[in-house]
């Protein structure tokens, strides 16, 4: 046979064998590291404190897509209500910030008054309680005219927060069992109440004050004021 044709030495072909098996297992760690892709970030969670709303946190925990991302995350829908210890999924690349280690309890309108009367914790109990202090304080008002209104604001819900309308959109969402705004519920507050606005009687109390001064009652409201 021609020279060029005869076989190569043995100890060649090994050579060759060898730094063919070299470079396949080079070739396949390569390809293993090109294809491990990152982890992705993980969702982290947010636990509700008294007077948060989904703006609020979406701006204190810079989320993605703002506030409609969480409600969406969580499945949430209007009015998009929130009760303090509930724990929020915030959706991946939040950077979330610290929370405090023990968690605050919303605060709860108290059951008695200083003439030792009681009243129940629920919306008939919140509207008899604030016409109570009212009348301390000379504010008008009845019964059917606070619930008519609540009814209408909120459907007696105290977390209730309104988050698409102006108001909202001005950074000042309309919240609690009467859809108060955080500054006309600072100027119109009853003393002695709660300063905190998603408390049921403060909120009841401090609409009705508004009222008052706007309207000359909370009765001649019927309708968005």
């Amino acid at each position: 046979m021609p020279l060029h044709a005869r076989k190569r030495p043995t100890r060649a072909r090994r050579r060759i064998a060898v730094t063919v098996g070299t470079l396949a297992m080079i070739s396949v760690a390569a390809l293993g590291t090109a294809q491990a892709a990152p982890a992705a970030s993980a969702a982290t969670t947010y636990t509700v404190r008294p007077g948060d709303h989904l703006a609020s946190i979406a701006r204190a925990q810079h989320v993605p897509g703002g506030w409609l991302a969480i409600a969406t995350a969580n499945h949430l829908a209007s009015p998009y209500a929130l009760q303090p210890g509930q724990v929020l999924t915030l959706p991946a690349g939040s950077t979330p910030a610290a929370q405090p280690a023990t968690t605050t309890k919303a605060a709860s309108p108290s059951p008695t008054t200083p003439g030792s009367q009681s009243y129940s914790n629920n919306l008939d109990g919140w509207i008899k309680h604030a016409l109570a202090i009212m009348a301390q304080n000379g504010i008008p008002g009845s019964y059917n005219g606070i619930y008519r209104n609540v009814m209408r604001e909120s459907s007696g819900n105290p977390n209730a927060i309104n988050l698409w309308d102006s108001n909202a959109a001005a950074g000042t969402p309309s919240i609690g069992l009467l859809q108060v705004i955080q500054p006309t519920f600072t100027a119109y507050h009853v003393s002695g109440t709660s300063t905190n606005i998603y408390d049921p009687v403060a909120n009841i109390t401090a609409a009705c004050n508004y009222a008052f001064h706007r309207y000359g009652s909370i009765d001649n409201v019927n309708g968005p004021y």
